[in-house]
């Protein structure tokens, strides 16, 4: 891990048995905090699609909004919401995705992208990819070309990355954690 990658894991809070015994709660609400780290955090993430017209952020709901926003301002792209069954107020589609013990759905409105704009699809974090597992599959039915997936932390054990290469979308990530 490189220096700047270690002040990236330093900033995030480990909380340990949450939301259930044996998990480690990855917390970046304390690099959001961190006004160093945060804008490292940004900065890193934006840099590799600093030059390639991404027309549009999604993020996804709750900290893919905050980082999300962000990325859209540095890259001057619009910004996307995918959010849980039920929270937006036009119209829109829906798919639903896996979670570790059933399923949900998400949705966004549908205007959201043009067929062939270019997505970023950000979250805070990657663990079993269900969820962007399912913003991929809603993006791709409105049409949208899905540049890249992006994430400040992955945790590989849980295999979320490769279940998103193997859907074709190149993933990147900031840090990554041992365990879930």
């Amino acid at each position: 891990m490189s220096s700047r990658d270690d002040t990236l894991a330093a900033s995030i809070r480990a909380i340990r048995d949450y939301p259930k015994p044996g998990i480690i709660f990855r917390d970046i609400t304390t690099l959001l905090g961190d006004a160093k780290a945060f804008r490292q955090a940004v900065d890193d993430l934006v840099k590799p699609y600093a030059d390639m017209s991404i027309a549009q952020v999604a993020g996804i709901e709750a900290r893919g909004f905050i980082l999300g926003g962000a990325l859209a301002h540095q890259l001057s792209a619009g910004f996307v919401p995918i959010r849980k069954k039920g929270k937006l107020p036009h119209e829109t589609v829906r798919v639903a995705y896996s979670l570790e013990y059933g399923v949900d759905e998400m949705e966004m409105h549908v205007d959201a992208v043009k067929p062939g704009e270019k997505v970023i699809l950000t979250d805070d974090l990657i663990a079993t990819g269900g969820t962007a597992e399912g913003a991929v599959k809603l993006l791709r039915q409105m049409g949208a070309e899905i540049v890249s997936a992006c994430f400040v932390i992955d945790l590989p054990e849980l295999g979320g990355r490769k279940k998103l290469e193997a859907l074709g979308v190149e993933v990147r990530t900031l840090i990554e954690f041992e365990g879930h």
